[in-house]
């Protein structure tokens, strides 16, 4: 009999997040008196270098913070280099582009597609200057001291867990014929005897224990505008790249203000675009509509997997940087438009398109303190390993996020120099009424802002506690009818029959083993007497520590 892992109950503070080496460094830091900023940074420095298959210091970042009276927003994702045109990506396609790649999902991957890995799809690291401006903003602690944990892992090695050896090990099957200069440093850094660490055996990363040092002692200067950066350059002059100094040198995080959709009597928070969190709260905003709680099992889900094709359409429509083009974000979430949005569900399953608004690999983690600041943070290299570009003597690997453009040149999201693409992953923050519920985010590509609406719809209308909100049988939505369950959702009565049903109503279930398909996540919600209750991800190495 298998037994459900049951919330954390904490007083004073609580991490979780997908690793248990990453979370158990972000308690490490509530006890030595820092706050949740603090031990979110060394929770995401440490996942670095413990998952590094999912994120790296390559990558991008994005955060909410609650500071005990208000929210806060970072986008910490990075431009595409100055040099990057689509007639660059087509002459080097063969004018035709590259086949789409399924973990963007739905209308996203529709048409030719930037090529996944290799240097094209290379956009500026924002992950280092993320940490330093979080801590500039909110830290409390020395910035050096929250790299202690991940430097010692790389510098001295760690046991691998068993999920991170599986994703690893899963992810090097990706790397079979990329044979360029480019990615002659992979193999030495990340498949050392040319395979993926086992479960339990140690793995360590010099070098990128050395780089965490410089960025530590620098403030990420030295990643930016230092030696890091010179390295960056000549590595991508001689082996093909587009990235320049110029481009780093460039590179600034911004501070952007939350959006929110009312559910519930509550208010979910995502950050705006260029971040997919839109797809969330559109969803959100059309089921609130409806008395979920009241309705039997498949009509609550038929509304559910609708309601997401919705929210998905306009976000892959709309989705920009907001730097370089108007997105009609007040207008997606106005009332009015929701309702128009929510008429368009019928009894059968839809392949819906965007509507006309008026205009106007992945890490989750969460941390919380006794003083009332709560921290949502995720970050990321996108697919498993990013690029595989690594930089010689680094030992870390380049984000892949310039995947996410597109190659229509009508299109707002179409790719160019300078811009920051469609971006996958988001934080999220409940409150009510203002006052913070907590932090939660559910990872994985297309996955995410359906997580999102599946955990909040869990805990609101289901009163489920967030590690019983996370361990609930999950569905994914992919594009066109096509909708995976887990075997959970099939092994009761209730639930055959629920899918049935939606099988009549034209949706197309399949039953999938794969966990990863359906995402990890994490939620810290606060108490009314005060501390908080965490949930971690049961579905991978998911861990959570309180104090």
């Amino acid at each position: 009999m298998a037994y459900p892992r049951q919330p954390l109950f904490a007083p004073h503070g609580a991490v979780a997040t997908s690793q248990p080496l990453a979370a158990v460094a972000g308690l490490a830091v509530l006890r030595r008196g820092g706050n949740a900023v603090d031990a979110a940074l060394a929770t995401a420095i440490t996942l670095t270098v413990v998952q590094p298959p999912s994120n790296d210091i390559g990558g991008d970042l994005f955060a909410i913070v609650w500071d005990g009276e208000r929210l806060h927003g970072l986008n910490a994702s990075g431009r595409s280099p100055a040099a990057l045109t689509r007639e660059l990506v087509l002459a080097a396609t063969g004018g035709r582009g590259a086949t789409p790649v399924e973990a963007l999902g739905g209308a996203q991957s529709a048409g030719p597609a930037m090529p996944a890995r290799g240097w094209l799809p290379v956009t500026v690291p924002g992950a280092p200057a993320g940490w330093r401006d979080l801590h500039d903003q909110f830290g409390s602690l020395p910035f050096a001291e929250l790299f202690a944990d991940a430097i010692g892992y790389a510098e001295h090695g760690h046991p691998v867990s068993t999920g991170v050896a599986a994703t690893w090990s899963r992810a090097l099957a990706a790397h079979v014929g990329l044979t360029g200069p480019e990615y002659a440093e992979f193999g030495r850094v990340f498949a050392p005897g040319g395979r993926a660490p086992r479960p339990g055996e140690r793995w360590r990363n010099p070098d990128a224990a050395e780089t965490l040092r410089r960025i530590a002692a620098t403030g990420a200067e030295d990643f930016y505008s230092g030696g890091i950066a010179e390295a960056l350059d000549a590595h991508a002059a001689r082996t093909g790249g587009l990235l320049t100094g110029d481009d780093l040198a460039r590179h600034r995080s911004t501070w952007v203000a939350p959006v929110a959709a009312r559910y519930r009597g509550h208010e979910v928070w995502e950050l705006p675009p260029n971040g997919q969190g839109l797809a969330a709260l559109l969803a959100l905003h059309i089921l609130d509509g409806a008395d979920l709680a009241a309705l039997p099992l498949a009509e609550r889900l038929h509304r559910q997997i609708e309601a997401v094709k919705l929210g998905f359409a306009d976000a892959h429509a709309h989705i920009a940087d907001p730097e370089r083009v108007p997105v009609p974000t007040r207008a997606l979430l106005s009332p009015g438009y929701a309702a128009s949005r929510r008429a368009l569900i019928t009894e059968r399953a839809g392949e819906p398109t965007a509507g006309d608004p008026e205009r106007g690999g992945t890490v989750y983690l969460c941390a919380a303190d006794a003083g009332g600041m709560m921290v949502s943070l995720i970050q990321s290299t996108y697919l498993a390993f990013g690029s595989h570009v690594v930089l010689p003597g680094h030992g870390f690997a380049l984000q892949n996020r310039g995947l996410g453009f597109r190659l229509d040149s009508a299109h707002p999201n179409a790719v160019g120099p300078g811009k920051r693409p469609f971006h996958t992953i988001t934080p999220g923050f409940l409150t009510r009424d203002g006052r913070p519920v907590g932090p939660f985010g559910v990872m994985g590509g297309h996955m995410q802002p359906q997580g999102h609406v599946q955990l909040v719809s869990a805990t609101l209308d289901g009163g489920l506690d967030p590690q019983a909100a996370l361990d609930a049988p999950r569905w994914y939505w992919h594009a066109g009818r096509s909708v995976l369950v887990e075997p959970e959702l099939v092994g009761t009565a209730e639930g055959r029959a629920a899918v049935a049903e939606l099988r009549v109503r034209g949706h197309e279930i399949a039953v999938a083993d794969e966990p990863a398909v359906f995402g990890y996540g994490q939620a810290i919600w606060r108490l009314p007497d005060g501390g908080y209750v965490a949930g971690s991800e049961s579905r991978v190495d998911g861990a959570m520590g309180g104090w």
